[in-house]
């Protein structure tokens, strides 16, 4: 009897990567044989960040594909790239799956698990009557927007081609929270292209979406009881980073800097504040100017990780005198091992961008937030952390849009000075942990589905 073959399709951003590759890991664990297809660009910062070529373990072959672009175009102009995967990515995609067909007589592929927002290859494996399974990396909030397109199509919420006709507050269902439309993720792109080209994204996500047999979530029914019960259809299987036990995550696209948990060990219990911003996030030099001032005046040892593309600007990026006041008060590194940091018992709280990953990486670890988003969905994870879990507390703009060094000293501050915030992300992480653990929800979906494979 031939083993079940798995082919990986995630779309070529870090916070897509990491999760699926992490599904990926554990189907692998169960014998079953995984092909795993990232774009060129995205296989050669993987590869590059590994220390040895097989550290993704038996049973997971990686390949990759064109994503449309030049080597040098930006990957992180998103309109532009995901125009181009439209037109490149399915006959890439479909000449992989015929390749390695033609080469294995009892090795084909027997199911595709494509990333939500890769609509094509849905198509394609029922096209190669292949079965095909959904994966949301993100909340089951975000998942629940891909099945109300045709509803908020008809009641006028917005236009054909995505634009939000009006800005205002709606509920996906009578018990979720709310939703702003103007953070839809499609929505928050000031550049039109570009929301067009996300919009399209999530358009052909729906509408192939029906040819799934499976949607599975990177979530847990106990953080967001309201949008599965609301969305039977979603599973969740998640966090998957949670029953990581080791806390090593693949599909990193930089070099991570474990120095950092030496100087971490070196830290009093619950004393430090970690600062991440993700993948995407870019500051001009004031606001990040002003988030060092801030960070200075906590007089707190602090964590921050400070991606080389950052800013805009070349020269040196800190405030003049910064790094000799704060001395080995504070820690700046190019990207860090995150499950780790976050586990690690001298963090005290998580300054975060509310990425999906970021968030549950911090609840499931009981790390209370401060909350900066950039772009997308991390708006609405936001509204989880503050309004629906109260694990975590807004930076607010001042009115010239500015975060301030006064803004962050405060929030810090008023997030350390109450144990409430502490407690409550405490017991929300003995949820998580307990739905990954043996008899948990998200654990029994996730062996219902490997058996399924099998």
């Amino acid at each position: 009897m031939s083993i079940p073959h798995i082919l990986f399709v995630p779309y070529p951003a870090q916070g897509h990567v990491m999760p699926m590759m992490e599904l990926a890991q554990k189907i692998a664990e169960h014998g079953l044989r995984v092909t795993f297809v990232n774009s060129d660009f995205v296989h050669n910062q993987i590869m590059s960040t590994l220390s040895k070529k097989n550290d993704f373990g038996d049973g997971i072959h990686l390949v990759s594909i064109s994503d449309g672009l030049e080597p040098g175009e930006d990957r992180k102009d998103l309109g532009k790239l995901t125009a181009a995967m439209h037109k490149f990515m399915p006959g890439k995609l479909q000449e992989v799956i015929e390749k390695i067909n033609r080469a294995e007589d009892d090795g084909k592929i027997s199911c595709v698990v494509a990333d939500i927002s890769i609509g094509c290859a849905f198509e394609i494996a029922d096209k190669l009557k292949i079965k095909a399974v959904a994966f949301c990396p993100a909340a089951a909030a975000q998942m629940a927007v891909f099945f109300s397109l045709p509803k908020l199509l008809e009641d006028g919420i917005i236009e054909n081609d995505g634009n939000v006709t009006k800005k205002q507050m709606i509920h996906l269902s009578p018990t979720m929270p709310p939703l702003n439309t103007e953070t839809f993720v499609w929505a928050c792109f000031s550049d039109l292209a570009t929301r067009k080209a996300m919009f399209e994204l999530f358009a052909i996500g729906s509408k192939y979406m029906k040819l799934a047999k499976w949607i599975l979530c990177n979530s847990a029914y106990e953080l967001e009881s309201a949008a599965f019960t609301s969305f039977p259809e979603m599973l969740p299987i998640g966090p998957l980073s949670a029953s990581n036990k080791l806390g090593d995550k693949q599909g990193s696209f930089w070099p991570e800097d474990s120095a950092c948990l030496s100087w971490l060990d070196q830290q009093p219990a619950c004393s430090v504040i970690y600062i991440a911003h993700g993948s995407f996030t870019i500051f001009d030099q004031i606001q990040f100017q002003e988030l060092a001032l801030g960070l200075e005046l906590t007089n707190r040892p602090f964590l921050w990780v400070v991606r080389p593309d950052m800013t805009d600007e070349t020269s040196d990026i800190y405030p003049k005198g910064f790094k000799e006041r704060i001395g080995s008060r504070g820690k700046m590194v190019s990207w860090t091992p995150q499950v780790k940091v976050l586990r690690h018992p001298s963090i005290a709280c998580f300054l975060s961008h509310c990425g999906w990953n970021s968030t549950v990486e911090g609840v499931s670890n009981g790390v209370p937030f401060l909350c900066w988003p950039y772009f997308a969905d991390q708006f609405f994870n936001q509204t989880y952390i503050c309004d629906v879990w109260k694990v975590g507390l807004r930076c607010d703009k001042n009115e010239n849009g500015i975060i301030s060094k006064d803004e962050v000293k405060s929030k810090v501050e008023q997030l350390l000075g109450d144990n409430n915030f502490k407690e409550r992300a405490m017991n929300l992480k003995e949820k998580v942990v307990n739905a990954v653990s043996r008899d948990g929800c998200s654990n029994k979906n996730l062996s219902n589905f490997i058996e399924y494979l099998k």
